[in-house]
Order: structure tokens, then sequence, then C-alpha cells
């Protein structure tokens, strides 16, 4: 037989079956083009308000227009600006999916990069710059796929929120935060969404490829402790010395070993990861040791040991003037992390540890969040990726930080963590968030956008 017909081919890929030998070559050059573009745009967040996402966000705005959509920019603050746009699918009795992303990045010192890290270069296969991995990458994704729908007349079937946010690397106040604080009927009808840190490829060391989708999230809780004392001389005995309780307290806090608290995207990631590996295990049976197990997965439980507890860790010190004065008052910060669920005991065992002589208090607090694994979202999360990596073993994970979809859960949204990457034995993707010389490689982007292209038709 000849050739398929362009519209029988339209209509194998509204249904999500994509062809890959006529995927839209236009789409995979400018997955690349829009991930290298959008790094050279520094949109550094230092966490101090100093940050400008603009450019980045009237860059996507651009490119949406372009796609027929009618995208909205939102500021809180000047400059620190927020896209949204709608694209109507087929099924006006379907519930709308969010798909968003970050704009904005960490920052990054030049003297210790390889290569300039705004300079979004494509060298031998590779992208390089911050926010090649975090997040830059994924907009770059939806952009391309979007583009290349608009070209080819396809329609999701569900509504489709695209979201580009400001402020994701600090309090997200000027982003995530703002949109469902005060915009909240640009989502209206959606209940899940999408949006970094999953569906990447983990190289187990052992010749078997995995893909984690994020179904969980630990809340944050940065604390600040503030121990205060008796001001005093530095050669005088002083025995209540604000920087001794502070000290005390944080070397409390750094040594508690928090107990096992296991939950249900836990437990269903610790069974298929053990299921792989042909092990027995039965998270539910009493006297169930989760570290023995962790030490039977390999290096594979680094993708769990992080969400089987609770987590704090100080992180800054502050305190005093002059080597021979005692301060009045010590102040420290820690990076708290607790599980879904894991909130009240994380605060009883916080004022446990401090003591009665320093005071603590949330410096940021967001919820934790869960996801069903079992749900039809999920279910298509995982044939898209089989699809074009029939060779991977897609698992659920919780992720031990947090993404904007904390924010967006206040408006009833469910969220996952999709972002489609293939990437080579060898490529830490993990360690590249926040890391030095961030790149990703071109192929694991022509992946992404061939897999977040028919997870969406079919979402």
């Amino acid at each position: 037989m000849g050739d398929q017909s362009h519209s029988q081919r339209q209509s194998r890929e509204n249904e999500g079956q994509v062809d890959d030998d006529h995927f839209d070559a236009r789409a995979l050059d400018e997955v690349v083009t829009f991930t290298s573009e959008l790094i050279r745009i520094d949109t550094t967040n230092h966490g101090s308000g100093d940050c400008r996402e603009r450019p980045a966000a009237e860059y996507a705005a651009e490119r949406l227009a372009d796609a027929g959509l009618e995208p909205t920019l939102l500021e809180r603050t000047p400059g620190r600006t927020n896209v949204v746009a709608r694209i109507e699918g087929t099924d006006p009795g379907a519930d709308a999916l969010l798909v968003h992303g970050h704009l904005d990045v960490v920052p990054a010192q030049a003297a210790d990069w390889s290569v300039d890290p705004f300079s979004g270069e494509v060298r031998d296969g590779i992208v390089w710059g911050r926010g090649a991995i975090d997040m830059k990458n994924m907009d770059a994704m939806i952009l391309a796929v979007v583009r290349r729908w608009a070209r080819a007349g396809v329609r999701p079937r569900r509504d489709l929120v695209i979201a580009f946010t400001a402020d994701e690397e600090a309090s997200a106040e000027d982003g995530s935060g703002f949109l469902a604080d005060r915009h909240a009927a640009l989502f209206e009808g959606c209940t899940e969404g999408i949006s970094e840190s999953g569906a990447f490829t983990f190289h187990d060391g052992r010749g078997n490829q995995i893909y984690p989708i994020a179904a969980g999230e630990r809340g944050t809780g940065w604390l600040k402790l503030t121990a205060r004392g008796k001001a005093g001389h530095g050669s005088k005995v002083n025995h209540a010395n604000a920087v001794s309780r502070l000290a005390a307290a944080i070397a409390r806090i750094g040594e508690h070993r928090w107990p096992v608290r296991l939950t249900p995207t836990v437990r269903a990631s610790l069974v298929e990861l053990a299921t792989l590996y042909g092990l027995e295990t039965d998270p539910e049976a009493p006297g169930f040791d989760v570290d023995a197990l962790l030490e039977k997965l390999g290096t594979t439980a680094d993708l769990v040991a992080p969400t089987v507890r609770n987590s704090a860790n100080p992180t800054m010190l502050q305190s005093g003037y002059k080597v021979n004065v005692i301060p009045g008052e010590a102040v420290a910060y820690v990076d708290g992390r607790f599980l879904p669920g894991g909130e009240d005991e994380f605060r009883r065992t916080l004022d446990r540890l401090t003591g009665p002589d320093v005071d603590w208090e949330f410096h940021h607090r967001e919820v934790a969040l869960q996801a069903p694994v079992d749900s039809p979202t999920y279910a298509r999360m995982r044939a898209a990726v089989q699809e074009f990596a029939p060779e991977g073993h897609v698992v659920p994970y919780c992720m031990s930080g947090g993404t904007d979809a904390k924010q967006f859960s206040r408006l009833g949204i469910t969220g996952y963590g999709f972002s489609p990457l293939r990437t080579p034995e060898g490529f830490d993707y993990q360690a590249l968030f926040h890391g030095v010389d961030e790149c990703v490689p071109v192929d694991a982007l022509h992946f992404g956008v061939r897999v977040l292209d028919r997870f969406l038709r079919t979402a």
C-alpha cells in the first residue's frame, strides 16, 4: 500500500497513536532552540526579590501567540511575570489539566563552570547552561508541543491550561502562589497538573533503566531558630550564652534519627522496585525493615531513601559581632521536610529538640502532597513513557523536595512530576539540579517532546 494520507495520519495522532517516522522535525528543532534561548535569558533568583522573569515570560508568550493562543501576562511585583493560556479540548465535559513550568533559575557561579552558565551553548549534542534541567527544558518542550499541534490542527481531549511561573526557586509568592490566590478563575476546571522532576532515566548500574514518575512531595518546613541569653564580656563565665544554647539545639537536630513513616506512594515504589529485582517484600507486614530493603536495592535506593522519613538539616548560623562579646541572641536556619501526614510529628519533634531555651518558627512552610498511582492519568503517563522507552521500567516515587504543585494544590489540583527525558548511562540527572555544568542532551529533549506530545493527546 502507498503512504498514509494526511487525514489518516492526523486522525491517528489525535487518538494518540503517534507515528514516530512522521514526527514533526520542526518540533524537534524548536525544543532545542527554545531550551538554548531560554537559558540565555538570565532569570537568576537569589531569593532577595531582584529576579526579573519578564523577558522569559514575554519570550514564551510570543511563541504561544504564534500558535494561535491568547496568553495572559500577570504580575504581583513589576518584572516578576507569569504567563497563562488555555487550549480548549474536544470533550467539554472532561476535567482540565494544568501543565506548568517555572521560568526562574538558581544562581550559578561562572568561575565554577567549564562553560558560560547563560550561554545556552549547543555543543556535541548537549545544551549547556543554568536551567537546562531545572527547568527550561520542560518549558521548551511545552512550547514545542503546543506549536506542533497548531501546525497540525490537533486538539487535546481535555482543556489544557499552560502556565509559566515566576519565583518557584524562592517562596513562589510572585508566581504560583500569586496565581492560585489571585487568579484562580484562570484554572477553572483543572483537577490535575504535571510539572517537573519525573519520567527521567535512572540507570541502576545493573543494566536497568528506571523512569520514576512523581506522585507526591514532602512538605517544606524551613525554620528560623532563635536563642536568647545574657549578653556579656567574652572573658567571663556565662551560663546563659545564647550561642551555646543555639549550638546545643542545632546539634540535637542534626543528630536526630527520624522514625520511618511510609506513605502510599513510597510503599508502591518499594513494591515495584523490589519486584524488579526479584525481592519479596511487604511494607504492610509487622516488623518490616525498610532500611534492609533499601540496602538490597543498591543505588536504586537513592530514589526512595530520602522519603521514608521526615528530615531537618541545619543550614545557616548568625550570631555575634565581635570575638570578645557574648551576644544576647543567636539565630539559625534549618531546612526541614515532612512527609504527607507527618507535619504534626515534625512540629512535636522540633519542640522537643530545640528545648526550653530556643524558640522556633516557620520561615517558610508549604504542604506535603500525595497523588494516586492508580489513576487514569498516571496510567497514561506510564503508557506514554513505555511507548518510546519499551526497555524502561516506570515506577512511582515521592519527591524529597517541592515544586509549584504545592501552591496549585490550594485550587484542588492534584500534582504529578512528569517532565520526560531519556539520558545515557553516566548522566547524573539528579546531581545537575542546582549543580555545576548543568546540561541536557539533545536526544533527551527529542525524547521528551515526543513523550509529552503522546501523553497530552491522550490525557
